[in-house]
């Protein structure tokens, strides 16, 4: 089985303009993630995938394997298939990387990898069970709740399950909750049909791409990870993670 990992890297934000290119103790955040990326042994190719020829020059720079992409894609799923169709090798499942995960740990793209041993599995997550009530109602958390068969029912901002007949303060005490760490991995002919897909209404209200993919009736495989990255959204976020390395 042959696998790639792609990291879609924008240079516009927001919140934190250029950040792919924001340098962490001598290094930059995307080359961190390309390096981290790179210790996954199930990994065949690691890949950058941008639209701004700043952050294409300097992956170059390193000896990295980047590719130039399209300014109009909505999304990093949209990048990484551009880059998949350009492939002169096959690869039978795509890992999508976030780009703002500077310290990733491999041994979570090889639980995401390990999962396409059962020849049944589509698309692959992860989520990591909350412990904390500021994370459970956190809007900016994506929660998932998922099936006895692991596998994910829906995800949200707002807290799900709800739990009638407890007060919110003892939530935690009477469920449990899981956070969605946004690692994805797609089987290769999965990812091309999900990419003709159209938003679906439920997308459009929470603002989740993978809410397309459950409203066209895909199985989303969740594994429950210990770990959870730290990412980079704001300049704030950068300088905390800077102190702590």
């Amino acid at each position: 089985m042959k696998i790639i990992g792609i990291i879609p890297a924008r240079y516009a934000s927001t919140r934190f303009p250029g950040k792919p290119l924001a340098d962490i103790n001598g290094k930059s955040m995307i080359r961190r993630v390309y390096e981290q990326a790179s210790k996954a042994p199930s990994l065949s190719k690691v890949v950058v995938a941008t639209d701004d020829k700043r952050i294409y020059d300097h992956v170059k720079e390193w000896g990295g394997e980047v590719e130039m992409t399209s300014v109009n894609h909505p999304s990093g799923t949209d990048r990484c298939i551009e880059v998949l169709k350009r492939q002169n090798e096959t690869y039978d499942v795509l890992i999508n990387i976030q780009g703002d995960e500077p310290f990733i740990d491999p041994s979570q793209i090889e639980m995401l990898s390990n999962s396409f041993n059962n020849k049944e599995t589509q698309i692959t997550s992860l989520a990591k069970k909350i412990g904390k009530k500021e994370e459970l109602f956190n809007p900016n958390n994506v929660k998932v709740v998922i099936g006895e068969s692991g596998k994910a029912l829906y995800f949200s901002r707002a807290v799900i399950p709800f739990v009638r007949g407890v007060k919110s303060d003892d939530y935690l005490e009477h469920a449990n909750f899981y956070k969605h760490i946004g690692l994805y991995a797609y089987r290769t002919d999965i990812l091309r049909e999900i990419g003709k897909l159209p938003l679906a209404k439920l997308e459009k209200i929470e603002s989740l791409e993978q809410l397309r993919w459950l409203s066209a009736d895909y199985k989303i495989d969740m594994k429950i990870t210990e770990i959870e990255a730290l990412s980079v959204d704001t300049p704030e976020d950068l300088l905390k993670l800077t102190n702590k390395t």
